[in-house]
C-alpha cells in the first residue's frame, strides 16, 4: 500500500484512522509511519476493559460523490491483505447508500468520542507501548495508564448519565440525600469521586474542598476508594484512612470503616463535621452501627451507593431517602455498556393452568401455587427436558432456580438429583452453616443447582451463576430483574447467562409487558412488534426466545394491556380511597398510562366511577378530558408554575395578562385545542376551561407529577429567544413549541404543521423537529439514519429532500452564523408514544452551522451551544440505534 498512500499524500488527500489497543495487536510503528510519512490523523482508544472497536472497515470518498467502502475481516496487515482467507463486502453510494451513510455516521461518532484520543508519536509513544503490552498480556499494568485500572478522570458515557442525574436531583428537586443503585462492576466509587469533584465547585470555598466522610466495611474497599478519589482529583495526598488502628490527623477528608466509627465516640464529633458523607454498600445501612451513624451526622450532601436496595431481613434502605432512588442504572444500559454478562432468555410454555388460582393484591395465592407445582411430574419432566436441550454441560453449570415455597424448592432439588444433576434446596428453614455449605458446593461444582425461596438472600448473588430457572410466576418487574441479576455478573469463564422461564396459562391480571419492558427498555406499544420480530434491537450477545405457545400467550396479554385495565384501575381506586393521583399510583403500582394513556380515560372519570364526589361536569368536560394526557411530559419548573397559576386562578382575562403570561396561555390553549375553529378567541376558550374545575384539577395533578420527575436541568435560552419561555433540555409538544415561537395562531393552528421544519419569522428562527427512530411505515429505508448525534456537541441533520443550496431556505441554513439567524433543534425518539398522539420533543437548544455536504437534501452538521444530556446523546448516537 506504500505507493497508494504516497500518491494520496502527494495529492493532499486527508487520511483519518481510528484504532484501539484491544488485544494488544496494534503496532505503534505502523501508526507512526502513517502519521509521519503519509500525513494521517490517528485516534486511539486506550480502553482495555471493554471491546470498544474490533471492526475492520475502509471508506474512500470521491469528489464525484460515488464513495466506496469495504467492510469485513481484513486487518491492515500483510497476512490479511496478501494470503489470508478473509471475507469482505464492497459497498457504494450508488448500490447501498443507506449502509454507506451508516458507516460514515458511525465513524464520525467514534472520531468525535473523547475516548478515542488523538495520537502524537512524539508525545504518546510510551503510553501506547504500555497499553498495547498490557492488553496483549505481555506486561502487568504499571498504573501509568489510568484506564488500565478502570479509573478515568473523564467518566464513561453511562457514568456521565449517573452524574447528571445526581445534579438534577440537587438542583431541580432540592434533594440532598441521594441513593445510587447500580450493578457491581459499574464503577459506583468512580461516580462518587467524580460527583465529589463537582461538589468541590458548588460547596467548596476558594481552594478549600468540602469536608468528606467515606464509609465502607472493609479496609481493602477504603484503600481502593481513596486511590480512586486521588486519581480523579489529581491529588496524590488526598484523604486519610481511619481503619485497623490508623487514625486521621486533619479530619477533613476521612475514609473510615464502620467498625472504627462504631468504636469511636461519635458524640464528640459535631453533627455537621462533614459536608459530604458517602456510604458504600448502603444496603447494610439498617444495621445498628449504620443507624447510629446516619442519625448522628447531618451533612449537606448524603450519598448512598448500593447494588441492591433490599436487605435479607426485608428492610428497604430507600426509607432513608424518602422512598426514592435518585440514580438507577437500567439493565439494558448496563448490557449496552458491556458491564454485565449477555443473556439468552427462553420463555417456555409449561402447560399449567393458573387461571383458576386466587389473585390477591396483585399476586397469585402462594399456597395455591405451591400446591400446583409441588409434585407435578409432567412439569418437572418438561423442565429437565429443556435443561438438557439448552444447557450443553449440565454437570458444569451453576444454576439457581426460584421456587414458590420450601416444599416446591425441596421437590425440585430432589427431581434434579434423581435425574443425575446434583442439587440442594436453600430456604429459611435451614441453618446458616447449611446455607453456606450449599453455596460453597455450587461454587466448586459439587452440586449444579440451588433451588431458592428467599430471593433477597445476598449470599446467593454468586458471580459464577450461569443459569437461572424461573419456576414460578414473578408478578413484579423489580423482583424479576433482581432474580435475573443473580446471574449477570461478568466472570472470565462465563460467556453468557442462560435463563429459562416456565410459564403457564395466566390469569388476565398477570402482566408480561412489565418484565419485557424492564429488560429491553421498549414501550408497551412497541413490545408487540419486538416480540413478533424476535427482538431485533437487543444489546449485542443477548437473545429472547419465546416458543410458539408462550408467544401467543404473551401477545394475548399485551393486547389486553394495550386494550385496557380500566376495571382494575377503578377497583383499586375504590379500595384505596379518594387519594391524590400520585398516592394512588404509588400504592396500587398501576402505571399512569393505564389511567390517562388512552382517549376516553382520565383520572376524573376513574374517581367518578369509583363513587367519589366531584364537581358537576360542564358541557366541555368530556372533550377536554381527552386532552389532559398531553400535559404528562411537562418537566421544567418555569412552565409548570405558569400553567399552575393559570389553572388555579379563574379570575384572569387573557387581554389583561403580561406578554410572558400570554405566551404561556397560548401554549396551554393550543395543547387543549390544537385544531382550527375551536373558539373565536382565546378568551372564549379559557372561559370554557374555567367552567370545568375537575379538568383543571386533573391537569394540575399531571403537571405536578411530571415536574417532580424531571430528569434534566433545564436552562433559559439566550438573547431574544429568552422571550419564548422555551428552555433547553425540556420536553415540549408540537403545539407548545409552535405557540412559544408565535408560529401558532387562531388562524394557523398547530395541527396544520405536518413537516419536520418551520420558520418562525418573528424570532428569525428555524425550528428543526427530528424523530430519531424512524419506523418503516412512516419513513423510507433510505432516510432511516439521516439524523443522528455525532458527539454531545455535534449533530448531523438532513433537510427536506427538495432543499437546494441556492434556495432561500438553504441559504438561511448555510448563512446562519453570518446573518445572525437562530436554529433550534428538537429531538424525540419515536413518532408516537404510550400516551397516544405525537410524542413530545426535547429542545436540545440553539445550534450553529459547521459544514454541509450535497443538496436535495442538504446534509448539515450543527454545533450545539449546550451539550446534549448524556442519556439523550446515547439514544441519538448511531452506534446506540
Amino acid at each position: 500500500m506504500k505507493r497508494a498512500l504516497s500518491d494520496a499524500a502527494a495529492r493532499g488527500v486527508p487520511l483519518r484512522v481510528i484504532t484501539t489497543t484491544y488485544m494488544g495487536a496494534t503496532e505503534r510503528g505502523a501508526l507512526d509511519r502513517l502519521i509521519r510519512e503519509y500525513g494521517a490523523e490517528v485516534h486511539v482508544s486506550y480502553e482495555t476493559r471493554r471491546t470498544r472497536l474490533h471492526a475492520k472497515a475502509w471508506l474512500f470518498k470521491r469528489n464525484t460523490g460515488f464513495d466506496t467502502a469495504y467492510v469485513g475481516s481484513s486487518n491492515l496487515s500483510a497476512p490479511a491483505l496478501l494470503d489470508g482467507l478473509e471475507w469482505n463486502v464492497r459497498l457504494s453510494t450508488h448500490a447501498t447508500p443507506q449502509l454507506l451513510r451508516k458507516f460514515e455516521a458511525t465513524f464520525a461518532q467514534y472520531w468525535n468520542d473523547p475516548s478515542f484520543e488523538p495520537y502524537d508519536p512524539d508525545r504518546d509513544a510510551q503510553r501506547l507501548d504500555e497499553a498495547i503490552a498490557v492488553a496483549g498480556g505481555r506486561r502487568a499494568a504499571s498504573g501509568q495508564v489510568i484506564s488500565v485500572s478502570g479509573l478515568q478522570v473523564r467518566p464513561f458515557p453511562y457514568q456521565a448519565e449517573m452524574l447528571e442525574a445526581l445534579q438534577t436531583e440537587r438542583e431541580v428537586h432540592d434533594r440532598h440525600r441521594n441513593l445510587v443503585v447500580a450493578a457491581t462492576g459499574t464503577g459506583k466509587t468512580v461516580v462518587a469521586a467524580l460527583d465529589y469533584r463537582h461538589l468541590c465547585d458548588t460547596l467548596g470555598s476558594g481552594s478549600s474542598r468540602p469536608s468528606l466522610l467515606f464509609v465502607a466495611h472493609r479496609k481493602e474497599i477504603l484503600a481502593q476508594s481513596q486511590r480512586t478519589f486521588r486519581e480523579v482529583l489529581g491529588d496524590g495526598s488526598f484523604g486519610e484512612l481511619w481503619v485497623d488502628g490508623r487514625r486521621p490527623r486533619d479530619w477533613r477528608h476521612v475514609f473510615a470503616s464502620i467498625q472504627s466509627l462504631s468504636t469511636g465516640d461519635l458524640r464528640r464529633m459535631p453533627a455537621d463535621a462533614f459536608d459530604v458523607v458517602i456510604i458504600d454498600e448502603f444496603h447494610h445501612a439498617a444495621a445498628p452501627s449504620y443507624e447510629r451513624l446516619l442519625k448522628h451526622f447531618h451533612p449537606r450532601e448524603l450519598v448512598g451507593l448500593t447494588a441492591t436496595p433490599e436487605r435479607t431481613d426485608g428492610l428497604d434502605v430507600r426509607s432513608y431517602f424518602g422512598g426514592h432512588i435518585s440514580v438507577e442504572m437500567r439493565l439494558w444500559e448496563a448490557l449496552e455498556a458491556e458491564l454485565l454478562s449477555p443473556f439468552h432468555y427462553f420463555v417456555i410454555a409449561d402447560n399449567t393452568d393458573l387461571t383458576q388460582l386466587s389473585w390477591r393484591r396483585g399476586a397469585y395465592d402462594t399456597a395455591e401455587l405451591d400446591h400446583l407445582y409441588t409434585g407435578n411430574e409432567a412439569r418437572a419432566r418438561l423442565i429437565l427436558e429443556q435443561v438438557r436441550d439448552l444447557i450443553d454441560n449440565r454437570l458444569g453449570m451453576r444454576a439457581i432456580g426460584f421456587c414458590v415455597g420450601v416444599g416446591h424448592a425441596e421437590w425440585m432439588a430432589d427431581v434434579f438429583t434423581r435425574a443425575g444433576i446434583p442439587a440442594k434446596a436453600v430456604a429459611g428453614n435451614i441453618s446458616m452453616a447449611e446455607r453456606e455449605k450449599a453455596l460453597s458446593d455450587l461454587r466448586e461444582r459439587r452440586i449444579n443447582a440451588i433451588f431458592a425461596v428467599d430471593m433477597f438472600n445476598e449470599g446467593i448473588d454468586l458471580p459464577d451463576i450461569d443459569t437461572v430457572l424461573f419456576l414460578r410466576p414473578t408478578e413484579s418487574a423489580t423482583v424479576f430483574l433482581q432474580q435475573l441479576g443473580r446471574g449477570l455478573r461478568r466472570t472470565h469463564d462465563k460467556a453468557v447467562l442462560t435463563a429459562l422461564d416456565f410459564v403457564g396459562h395466566q390469569r388476565k391480571e398477570f402482566r408480561f409487558d412489565q418484565r419485557f419492558r424492564a429488560i429491553t427498555g421498549s414501550s408497551t406499544a412497541r413490545l408487540r412488534h419486538d416480540i413478533e420480530e424476535g427482538f431485533p434491537y437487543l444489546p449485542s450477545g443477548c437473545q429472547i426466545v419465546l416458543d410458539r405457545t408462550s408467544q401467543e400467550r404473551v401477545l394475548e396479554s399485551l393486547r389486553r394491556q394495550i386494550g385496557g385495565r380500566w376495571n382494575e384501575v377503578v377497583a383499586e381506586l375504590r379500595r384505596i380511597g379518594d387519594v391524590p393521583l400520585e398516592t394512588f399510583l404509588e400504592e396500587s403500582e398501576i402505571d399512569l398510562v393505564d389511567v390517562v394513556g388512552k382517549t376516553g380515560r382520565s383520572w376524573t372519570r376513574a374517581r367518578r366511577e369509583a363513587g367519589f364526589a366531584l364537581p358537576v361536569p360542564g358541557p366541555h368536560e368530556a372533550a377536554l378530558l381527552k386532552r389532559t394526557r398531553v400535559f404528562v411530559h411537562v418537566d421544567d419548573p418555569l412552565r409548570a408554575d405558569a400553567y399552575r397559576r393559570l389553572l388555579a386562578d379563574n379570575s384572569w382575562r387573557y387581554a389583561d395578562l403580561a406578554e410572558a403570561d400570554r405566551r404561556w396561555a397560548r401554549m396551554l390553549y393550543f395543547s387543549l385545542w390544537p385544531g382550527q375553529n375551536a373558539w373565536p378567541s382565546y378568551e372564549a376558550g379559557f372561559a370554557a376551561l374555567t367552567a370545568e374545575p375537575a379538568v383543571r384539577a386533573e391537569i394540575m395533578a399531571l403537571i405536578d407529577r411530571g415536574a417532580a420527575r424531571a430528569q434534566h436541568r433545564t436552562r433559559t435560552l439566550d438573547g431574544p429567544l429568552a422571550a419564548t419561555g422555551l428552555r433547553s433540555h425540556a420536553r415540549y409538544s408540537r403545539e407548545e413549541l409552535a405557540a412559544a415561537l408565535d408560529y401558532a395562531t387562531l388562524d394557523r393552528t398547530p395541527n396544520v404543521l405536518r413537516q419536520g421544519v418551520f420558520y418562525a419569522a418573528d424570532f428569525t428562527t428555524d425550528a428543526l423537529l427530528v424523530t430519531l427512530q424512524k419506523s418503516e411505515q412512516d419513513y423510507s429505508p433510505t432516510t432511516m439514519y439521516r439524523d443522528y448525534a455525532i458527539s454531545p456537541e455535534l449533530f448531523h441533520w438532513e433537510s427536506q429532500a427538495q432543499t437546494r443550496i441556492a434556495s432561500p431556505t438553504g441559504q438561511r441554513y448555510l448563512r446562519q452564523r453570518v446573518d445572525g439567524n437562530h436554529i433550534l433543534l428538537f429531538t424525540r425518539q419515536t413518532k408516537s408514544w404510550d400516551f397516544g398522539g405525537g410524542a413530545p420533543y426535547m429542545l436540545l437548544g440553539e445550534a450553529d452551522y459547521v459544514e454541509h455536504r450535497g443538496e436535495k437534501p442538504l446534509a448539515i452538521t450543527w454545533h450545539l451551544r449546550r451539550p446534549m444530556p448524556a442519556d439523550e446523546f446515547r439514544l441519538a448516537s448511531v452506534a446506540a440505534s
